[in-house]
């Protein structure tokens, strides 16, 4: 059974070959008529071929996320074409690594965070005028830890400062499944096996992947997806934010969790007072 029928969806940074491709096509194979957004011209034109190949629908809108007004004309395209917006995966990233400069998190914060914030923004508008919806960010589990797990490393600052957000983003926002029918959720995945991340660990070191804690185990782009479509579907959630682990289950952070499951007592009981 399709879960999508007759459903339009948005899906950013469907223009490269891992997880925005994966969603994309997943979707479509579900019913929906999907928008593939990216700034790679070619690799949205693959990415709608693989989805029309195979006699589903697909549409392209060059669209740089962060950038507010190409935003807008993503959604307003998206409208004018099929007559309406059901879902947003905020799928796209920045991703510049290392980030040397301020210039390097701010590429990073503009991207992953404000470009979510432009699609929810506007995702919420298109929803209201369909009677509801959902919108599914990507996160990140590097955003999770408190402090970089790799001393000797520069941490990509910028990149989880706008995961941070992203997550954030997602649970501020919980009021809206129940006053509007707009559900949004956040999928937080751990290593994703796209080609290029498995190119990259193959050219590690065994101590490098120690440092990195590369896991045992990647989630597939595939598998993403249908957490992706999980939490576009199911009608119970909303707010809440997935986190998934290589070789484990996806599980859901729970509702009221206060963000840290202890904390240092620098003071001893003492608080200076």
């Amino acid at each position: 059974m399709m879960k999508l029928i007759g459903k339009v969806a948005i899906v950013t940074g469907a223009g490269g070959s891992g997880s925005g491709r994966a969603i994309a096509r997943r979707f479509a194979r579900e019913g929906a008529s999907v928008v593939v957004a990216d700034i790679r011209e070619d690799g949205m034109r693959d990415t709608a071929s693989a989805i029309e190949v195979e006699g589903l629908r697909a549409s392209i809108f060059r669209t740089d996320v962060g950038n507010e007004d190409e935003v807008r004309a993503l959604f307003a395209f998206a409208e004018k074409t099929y007559g309406g917006i059901d879902i947003v995966v905020n799928n796209a990233s920045g991703a510049v690594f290392p980030e040397r400069s301020l210039d390097d998190w701010f590429a990073n914060v503009r991207v992953d965070l404000l470009g979510a914030m432009y699609a929810t923004r506007y995702g919420i508008e298109a929803m209201r005028r369909r009677g509801g919806g959902a919108i599914v960010n990507i996160g990140s589990t590097s955003a999770l830890p408190h402090g970089d797990v790799r001393s000797d490393s520069p941490a990509a600052s910028g990149y989880n400062t706008a995961k941070v957000g992203v997550i954030r983003l997602t649970t501020t926002l919980k009021w809206l499944g129940v006053k509007e029918r707009i559900r949004v959720n956040c999928l937080v995945p751990h290593w994703i096996g796209t080609e290029e991340i498995k190119n990259s660990i193959a050219g590690m070191t065994p101590e490098q992947r120690r440092d990195w804690a590369v896991p045992d185990a990647l989630i597939t782009p595939e598998e993403v997806a249908g957490a992706t479509l999980r939490l576009a579907t199911d009608e119970s959630l909303a707010g809440r934010v997935m986190v998934w682990f290589g070789g484990q289950s996806p599980r859901l952070i729970p509702l009221g969790d206060p963000g840290y499951a202890s904390l240092d007592d620098v003071f001893g009981g003492d608080t200076g007072r």
